[in-house]
């Protein structure tokens, strides 16, 4: 019996491919939360010359220790990434003290337009996530520059305002944060939707266990949480938990487990909004944004939702400037 070429990779020995685009502290840790759970082989991109490519090594120096197999190549040419299953853009200017999201949007824009571009070159048929703040205008901004059909685009912030207001009820109760359920729809802003009614602890309304006052200040701290953490660094933003947050997603996708997770989508309709990528619950597998869960909104609930939307609607407008 002859051999197999060596040149030969039967398409069920091959690893999913992920590319992690931004070698920032965002991208470098989704790298290694990727990579220690086995879930892909990951292709770091950033345009500084070396330095992914000593992030890369360094992580696979730890591959021994850690356990894992999967391969981290660094690299500045985005042929290496070709037939990557999902893209995930983290590049673009991190917040410092006193800016808000949105104050990042001009800059960010130019550079979330040539990075998605590139890649959807040599992976077109990629899933995309986006992270690059502002988040909601940027999911839409790679939705129009890779012209990807919408399900295949998503942005994350969901996930990791949801985890925000767990861990914030959490530590006011002092419970296992495991056993906090919550929801926050909306942008990712300062006008997002922490739907009070849908946060349980074991199933018990968080509304039972502490008063209106305690739950508005934690309501108001996640919509800050990332402004609180830029304050106390006061040299960068969030990456710990936005890139465990990316990491959730990414598995999702790749493992086709069909979670119930709160993710920027294209919304045509649902919750009376058309046009517009918006944190809603979403069900994501092996093609994407799967389904989007059209949950019960009071009218005040539905206004405030909007409100959002309207926010957004205006990043977009000045992001998609930079398409002409």
């Amino acid at each position: 019996m002859n051999a197999p070429s060596s040149s030969y990779t039967p398409p069920h020995c091959k690893s999913p491919l992920v590319t992690v685009i931004g070698a920032g502290n965002v991208g470098r840790t989704l790298t290694q939360r990727i990579a220690e759970k086995n879930l892909a082989d990951v292709v770091l991109i950033d345009i500084v010359e070396g330095l992914p490519q000593g992030i890369a090594l360094d992580l696979m120096a730890a591959q021994g220790i850690e356990l894992h197999d999967s391969k981290i190549i660094g690299t500045n040419n985005y042929e290496d990434t070709v037939g990557s299953d999902i893209v995930v853009i983290t590049a673009g200017l991190a917040r410092k003290p006193g800016m808000s999201r949105d104050d990042l949007i001009y800059t960010n824009a130019k550079i979330v337009a040539d990075v998605a571009q590139k890649a959807i070159k040599y992976s077109p048929n990629a899933q995309f996530i986006v992270i690059t703040n502002p988040l909601d205008a940027m999911t839409y901004l790679t939705w129009k520059a890779t012209g990807l059909p919408a399900f295949q685009v998503m942005g994350m912030a969901g996930v990791l305002d949801s985890s925000r207001l767990q861990t914030f009820i959490a530590m006011e109760l002092g419970v296992c944060t495991a056993d906090v359920s919550t929801m926050v729809l909306g942008g990712h802003g300062d006008l997002m939707l922490p739907l009070i009614r849908y946060c349980t602890v074991r199933g018990v309304p968080i509304a039972e266990l502490m008063d209106e006052k305690t739950i508005e200040r934690l309501v108001e701290r996640t919509r800050h949480g990332g402004a609180e953490v830029v304050k106390l660094l006061q040299t960068g933003g969030a990456y710990y938990a936005p890139a465990s947050s990316g990491c959730l997603m990414v598995e999702a996708i790749l493992r086709d487990r069909s979670r119930l997770l709160p993710a920027a989508a294209y919304l045509q309709g649902q919750y009376g909004l058309d046009d517009i990528f918006l944190g809603v619950p979403c069900r994501l597998g092996c093609r994407g944004v799967e389904s989007i869960l059209e949950v019960k909104l009071t009218d005040e609930e539905q206004k405030a939702l909007h409100a959002s939307a309207d926010s957004v609607r205006q990043n977009i407008k000045i992001a998609m400037e930079v398409l002409g």
